[in-house]
């Protein structure tokens, strides 16, 4: 039988229909994931062995449950993924503002309707989609907001007394009722609202205006907070804290596969961009990377958190740059190369708090080195460390090319830049341009020849640009961002011109006569 076909309460009644609460419901719908190995949060990557077997747990447990964590880190998407654990559809008595249940009415509009018209009341289904109710939590929300008021208004309209429970104008959570209802950003909640929580998630009493109504609320309670909010703008008060049975830790990605799989996943890319613009591992590396290294640097405030959202932004920014030289120069496709990280600047900056010598340091020149030390720690992993060909002392006779080749095997390319040479790559130059240029440097395409015999040509002109990033990273030649170009020069020399800028700009009137 078409449960959507019974309409009135005696027909409900006959077809045996059994109510649960939500909790139940949800507890029962898990179970049968876990049975199938059903992913019950799929696309939520990282947390399998941590986040998803806690959020089980709690669950099974018919908790209530507060997820801590940093922003970024899925809270809340994990929360609207409890829909898809309910019943597809359940009854409530039609009319009802706070969905009740036929079988166990709670309003007085409920169970008067009752009294009224027996087994012919009239009840409609509700979709799980429509039982998810979310509030973020503003130092403005009111006790009338999440719990309810006298309607004056109301009370006029149908000429009743305030004494009267029609008069109440229900807030969010009791209109939340037989849903899941999440409250993010806990912390942000004033004092004294937290309070008004107590008895609804301990007692399921609520109290309006003075009404003392005893309705045992039927609601999965989902909270986020974010640590920082400790401290920062508020907290969240012991009693509350002691009603929520389960506290869940949420964190970063541990790893930068985890990381790549997830900015993959949820990048909005295109297919007329995907068509267009190749992006390679190497890159899509560099980009996590960017993240891994901002969650460690010294000038980015820890507590506030490096979001998943930086690399999301970055990747589709890195993207967005090779398609406008594309278009600009109205090439059919190109790829991303590392000049175009570039362009990822602005996602940066826009993802990180700063502490107080990060602000003195500037936003954009702390993204613009987080873009560097990303670049310094993926190098040694795709070519050998420059580190080592420093420290490694020369074992042949002084003077002998190979034996120096063997200890430094950047030799050849930094000989060409220590030799006067210097080479200018163009921001939005063309592919063949760009290509062209960088075969210019001695050694340099040999150079990734043999560590990456297989590489195509256009991998081969990437690792190329790479290397030349590379070498910069650890100070072997010098890089210097200009108005739309980047300039590569050897280190001394650069060193040189400098301190000969800084020698002219201490120069007086004396000196000139």
């Amino acid at each position: 039988m078409n449960i959507q076909k019974i309409k009135t309460l005696g027909e409900l009644i006959k077809s045996g229909y059994k109510s649960k609460s939500i909790k139940e419901e949800i507890r029962e719908n898990l179970i049968v994931k876990i049975k199938s190995r059903e992913n019950p949060f799929p696309g939520i990557i990282g947390y399998d062995d941590t986040v998803i077997p806690d959020t089980e747990r709690a669950l099974l447990s018919r908790h209530n449950i507060l997820f801590l964590g940093l922003r970024g880190q899925a809270k809340t998407r994990m929360a609207r993924q409890m829909v898809d654990l309910l019943d597809e559809y359940i009854p409530a008595i039609a009319g009802s503002e706070i969905n009740d249940d036929p079988l166990k009415p709670m309003s007085k509009f409920a169970k008067d309707l009752i009294a009224q018209h027996a087994d012919e009341t009239p009840i409609h289904w509700i979709h799980k989609s429509e039982r998810y109710g979310e509030k973020l939590a503003t130092p403005d929300v009111s006790v009338a907001d999440l719990i309810g008021d006298i309607d004056p208004i109301k009370a006029a309209n149908l000429k009743l007394s305030f004494a009267d429970e029609m008069v109440i104008h229900y807030g969010i959570i009791p209109r939340s009722n037989r849903s899941i209802f999440v409250i993010n950003e806990l912390p942000d909640l004033q004092a004294r609202i937290q309070v008004a929580l107590f008895n609804i998630l301990q007692e399921g009493d609520i109290q309006i205006r003075g009404f003392k109504l005893r309705m045992p609320l039927d609601i999965l309670f989902v909270f986020t907070a974010n640590p920082e909010d400790y401290t920062n703008r508020g907290s969240i008060v012991t009693p509350l804290k002691d009603r929520i049975q389960s506290q869940i830790l949420t964190h970063y990605p541990k790893t930068l596969e985890t990381s790549l799989s997830i900015t993959e996943q949820e990048a909005d890319i295109l297919p007329e961009q995907l068509e267009k613009v190749a992006v390679s591992d190497l890159v899509k590396r560099l980009i996590e990377q960017v993240a891994f290294e901002a969650r460690s640097n010294e000038y980015v405030d820890k507590k506030s958190g490096v979001s998943a959202r930086l690399t999301i932004a970055a990747y589709e920014n890195a993207v967005s740059s090779a398609e406008r030289r594309a278009i600009i120069h109205n090439e059919e496709g190109t790829q991303v190369w590392i000049t175009d990280l570039s362009g990822i600047i602005p996602a940066i900056t826009g993802k990180i708090e700063l502490v107080y010598e990060g602000e003195q340091e500037g936003p954009y020149q702390v993204a613009v080195n987080l873009l560097e030390k990303s670049i310094r720690t993926q190098f040694i992993q795709y070519f050998p460390n420059p580190e080592l060909s420093k420290k490694r002392k020369a074992t042949g006779k002084p003077g002998t090319q190979v034996k120096q080749e063997e200890e430094n095997p950047y030799k050849t390319i930094t000989r060409w830049f220590d030799s006067g040479n210097h080479l200018d790559l163009l921001l939005d130059s063309t592919d063949a341009i760009k290509v062209n240029a960088l075969y210019q440097v001695d050694g340099l395409h040999a150079f990734v020849k043999k560590h990456y015999p297989r590489a195509n040509a256009k991998e081969n002109a990437l690792l190329m640009e790479f290397v030349l990033h590379g070498l910069s990273s650890y100070s072997l030649i010098s890089k210097k961002t200009l108005e739309g170009k980047i300039e590569f020069k050897d280190l001394m020399g650069s060193m040189m011109n400098f301190g000969a800028v800084q020698e002219e700009d201490d120069l007086t009137e004396d000196d000139f006569r």
